[in-house]
């Protein structure tokens, strides 16, 4: 599963909700959480309603990105796009073993 493509595609969702100038670039530093994001909270929060969607229609199985763990990281696993594909990943990789 190509989890960057994913993302994008997610981004692409939300950016239809997005006024023009402000919507999120497809690059792995954009960034998704924080001062400088053109997303509010409520934004993020759809964007990982999305990606997990989408994982759960291609494996049939939900795993669930904003867990408590998620939370209490030592790094933000949502501050940009990288990080949020590093933190599906380990998921990912968790939830086959």
């Amino acid at each position: 599963m190509d989890i960057l493509n994913l993302i994008y595609e997610s981004i692409d969702e939300i950016n239809l909700d997005l006024e023009s100038g402000k919507q999120i670039e497809k690059r792995e530093d954009a960034i998704l959480f924080g001062a400088n994001s053109n997303l509010d909270s409520m934004g993020l929060v759809n964007l990982i309603t999305i990606v997990e969607q989408k994982i759960e229609d291609i494996t049939g199985e939900f795993i669930s990105i904003a867990d408590e763990r998620a939370m209490s990281m030592e790094y933000n696993p949502f501050s940009d796009v990288s990080s949020l594909k590093k933190h599906v990943e380990m998921l990912l990789d968790e939830n086959k073993n």
